[in-house]
């Protein structure tokens, strides 16, 4: 998983990543391929 500052980009790099708010803190999922994993901040 990668920390990343802004994950609006990580976000774009496959159709099925997701933000999700976890504890505070914004992830982006992705179900399909795993690969497509990081948090904010």
């Amino acid at each position: 998983m990668k920390v990343i500052n802004s994950l609006k980009t990580a976000k774009m790099r496959d159709k099925n990543c997701r933000l999700v708010r976890r504890k505070g803190r914004v992830y982006v999922i992705n179900k399909k391929n795993p690969r497509y994993k990081a948090r904010q901040g």
